[in-house]
């Protein structure tokens, strides 16, 4: 029952409040419409003093003038009573009916402005009417006394209304309760979200309908009252701090590297690949909700205060230290991996570049839009200009160099191969072709789609020139043949590669048959010069003793011995090429040496000459050489050129852009 009796004292307010509302409009629009006329009359009494001399001046046309004065500074008192009035609205919380109070407030600015208008109009005409009277002597106390009552009433009165606008007064009181409410409003309806993956599902800032129309009516009245910097300064102090906690779930310390922990840029790949990661999250889930959110709430006072609010927003979340993570990446030294490193960066910044034109072409957004397209310049320019254009001068620059002391293939070389695959790949290539279109553009040159073979052939070509020069380096012969097999068979082994591919069919071939040709030639003066000693013509001949036998297999002995010392050190990294050379040497040597000591055991009875003499087993021998050209191995018992990180981290370097021979 006292539920019941609550609603219907409710209803009755509400209904009360309605009328009220009403019958202050309906005031208002009769005191315009009164207002309008009596000013009409004012300027028709302006009219008619003009031509009135004093002689003809009457003291009726006078006295029906001030009458006509007066009657417009009731008008503005009878205004008066109605800003009185919403002063006294019993209104003061915004939140418990933010649309009455919204009403009322714009009710009252209306009728300041009405009241204003109308006041200093009429102050004004009194002021002439004194005047005029004073000017020509009008002694009728009665009116001058009415003329300078209703000027002084008039003046207390503007006085009372400015400070109904100023701090403190009731209007400025009512402002200040919106700033509140909208302050409340949006922190009501701002949550940090989790930030996992572009590709998972987020969370909208989409913010309720009803809360939406409740932001846009209270900036319509801040706005209306200059209040809008301040209701800007609300947003973005809100709005800011929710991007920043939004970030805040991600880890971005790495964005904190000083530059000088840059040097490697391998180890600093990973770092690009989580900063493209976490930019893409920050630009699509945070900022372009930031940004399509600021230009919902100021969507009806213009497009430039919403772009300077999403721009303060942009910048307090942080957005300007990715951008300068990627300048301290372009100022590590050069490398032949800051190039990947550099194409890492501009695949993302050019995924999104359309995000980023869209959500910083603003005038307000200009610093961000610098900031990005400097980093892009750089980016564009040190890919081409320091690195890639460079690669077949740094190869050159190389040439002086001395090629590895074990006859394998240069790091240089196993390098460069390994480089020149990976630019190939699809993972970089598009960029790098987008990168040199660009950087082309910029120069009014056309890109062709050859420009990356030619620069990669030219690379290969000369890196061919320094096999050739660092062969020539080894004082032993053998030890060059053992060089160009291991290096013509890594060319032919990219058979199958991007980089195969791309250099050809006969490319591969040739390096093919001069891997062949250098195997021969090896063969043939390095272990044939030893079979000569147990396979001469006179051993055939029954004349030889058994110490003439046992001489030359001690000789046989010592040169083994000898050459597979010095060949023991030599390596031949692929398998399949190593066990084919210790194929054909098992073949060549261990049947003649097999023969020889069993011909030298049936010369000779004596046992003990035997041990002397004969160091080897067949199959010992046969162990020995099938033992030649390992790779080295560390303690550990993995394999030292196989470290391709320590290998890649040694080239780099010296590969200064200095890449390493040996």
């Amino acid at each position: 029952m006292e539920g019941k009796q609550n609603l219907d004292a409710a209803r009755k307010c509400l209904l009360a409040s309605l009328e009220t509302s009403s019958a202050i409009g309906f005031a208002l629009d009769e005191s315009e419409s009164r207002l309008e006329l009596l000013r009409q009359r004012c300027q028709s009494l302006q009219t008619s003093f003009r031509p009135i001399s004093m002689q003809k001046c009457s003291f009726m046309d006078v006295g029906n003038g001030i009458d006509s004065v007066l009657c417009s500074a009731a008008a503005v008192l009878k205004v008066f009573e109605f800003v009185q009035h919403l002063e006294n609205s019993p209104l003061t919380d915004p939140g418990s009916d933010l649309c009455s109070y919204v009403s009322d407030a714009k009710k009252l600015e209306e009728a300041l402005k009405l009241f204003t208008d109308n006041c200093t109009l009429a102050i004004g005409w009194l002021q002439g009417v004194l005047d005029f009277l004073q000017d020509k002597a009008i002694t009728n106390e009665f009116y001058l006394f009415q003329v300078k009552k209703s000027l002084r009433i008039l003046r207390e009165l503007q006085a009372v209304e400015e400070g109904v606008r100023i701090n403190g007064g009731f209007l400025s009181a009512a402002l200040d309760n919106l700033e509140t409410e909208f302050q409340r409003l949006l922190m009501a309806n701002s949550m940090p979200i989790p930030l996992v993956s572009v590709g998972s599902h987020v969370a909208t800032q989409a913010l309720p309908g009803s809360v939406m129309g409740k932001l846009q009516a209270i900036i319509e009245r801040l706005n209306a009252n200059s209040r809008l910097a301040k209701c800007k300064s609300i947003y973005v102090e809100v709005r800011g701090t929710n991007a920043q906690r939004t970030l805040n779930t991600l880890d971005l310390s790495y964005l904190e590297i000083p530059t000088a922990k840059f040097e490697d840029v391998r180890e600093i790949a990973s770092y690009i690949d989580q900063w493209g990661i976490d930019l893409e999250l920050v630009v699509k889930n945070v900022l372009d909700t930031e940004y399509m959110l600021s230009c919902r709430v100021f969507e009806k006072i213009g497009r430039e205060a919403s772009t300077e609010c999403f721009a303060r927003i942009a910048i307090r979340s942080g957005i300007l230290s990715f951008i300068l993570f990627g300048r301290n990446v372009l100022e590590s030294r050069n490398d032949p991996y800051k190039l990947l490193n550099m194409l890492d960066i501009f695949s993302v910044l050019d995924d999104l570049r359309l995000k980023f034109n869209q959500l910083f072409g603003g005038k307000a957004c200009e610093e961000i839009r610098i900031t990005t397209k400097d980093l892009v310049t750089k980016v564009v320019n040190g890919a081409c200009d320091e690195i890639f254009w460079q690669l077949s001068a740094q190869v050159k620059l190389q040439r002086p160099s001395s090629p590895p002391r074990d006859g394998g293939v240069p790091r240089l070389v196993s390098f460069l191969t390994d480089y020149c695959n990976q630019l190939l790949n699809d993972t970089y290539l598009p960029h790098l072709k987008k990168v040199l279109e660009t950087h082309l553009s910029w120069r009014n040159e056309t890109y062709e789609e050859s420009i990356v073979f030619t620069q990669i052939y030219d690379t290969i070509k000369e890196v061919a020139v320094n096999l050739d020069s660092w062969s020539k380096a080894y004082e032993d012969i053998t030890l060059s043949y053992i060089f160009m097999i291991d290096n013509h068979c890594h060319f032919y082994n990219l058979r199958g590669t991007i980089l195969g591919d791309m250099m050809g069919d006969t490319w591969l071939g040739a390096h093919e048959q001069y891997k062949d040709y250098y195997a021969a030639l090896y063969l043939r003066n390095s272990w044939g010069k030893l079979l000569s000693i147990i396979v001469q013509k006179d051993l055939l001949s029954s004349s030889l003793s058994s110490q003439d036998l046992g001489k030359r297999l001690h000789a046989f002995n010592v040169a083994f011995d000898e050459r597979y010392k010095k060949e023991s050190s030599w390596t031949i990294c692929d398998e399949a090429l190593r066990k084919n050379i210790c194929k054909h040497l098992v073949e060549c040597i261990v049947p003649i040496y097999k023969a020889y000591v069993k011909n030298y055991n049936l010369s000779i009875e004596n046992e003990g000459m035997v041990v002397k003499h004969i160091k080897y087993t067949a199959e010992s021998l046969e162990n020995k050489i099938w033992s030649l050209f390992q790779p080295k191995l560390k303690k550990n018992g993995s394999v030292k050129h196989a470290d391709w990180t320590s290998k890649i981290k040694q080239v780099s370097k010296n590969f200064r852009f200095t890449l390493a021979a040996k």
